[in-house]
């Protein structure tokens, strides 16, 4: 058996890189030298979706080339055939406006991410699970200290 790709085996479908405030879920200290662990790969869904969401509304990078011209940046990636693939795995055009709160596109972007990162066909139900725990976090007025990461 092959052995799973980093973003899987950290559980960060999305390789987001350590540092800045910790995600609910997120397993302190992190065990790789470069990305963020999970304890669960929902946990790790629900950061990737925390984080789009965030590119969208403190730093209006609302178009899927946007996002990720700074998700994967030049100096690391080829950005121009990522920004292709997620436009043809998503559906959603390079310049569609995107909006935090359109979970159906965010979803699809989400699923795009994971397998690029990963070149992995991503379970669709992991995803909506991981929406499902950011979307609850967001109603829950919780004092626990889980709930106070981002």
């Amino acid at each position: 058996m092959a052995a799973l790709p980093r973003g899987l085996k950290n559980k960060n479908p999305g390789n987001i890189i350590k540092g800045g405030n910790p995600y609910q879920g997120e397993v302190i200290p992190s065990q790789d030298s470069r990305f963020r662990q999970f304890k669960t790969i929902q946990y790790g869904y629900r950061a990737l979706f925390h984080l789009l969401a965030t590119y969208i509304t403190k730093y209006q990078w609302n178009t899927i080339e946007k996002i990720i011209s700074h998700w994967a940046p030049s100096n690391e990636n080829n950005t121009q055939k990522y920004i292709v693939d997620v436009v043809k795995w998503s559906g959603i055009p390079e310049q569609s406006i995107l909006a935090a709160t359109d979970y159906a596109k965010l979803t699809k972007i989400a699923y795009a991410i994971s397998l690029k990162e990963n070149g992995i066909v991503p379970s669709e139900t992991e995803i909506k699970e991981g929406l499902t725990l950011l979307l609850n976090s967001l109603k829950s007025s919780d004092t626990d200290d889980d709930k106070k990461k981002i």
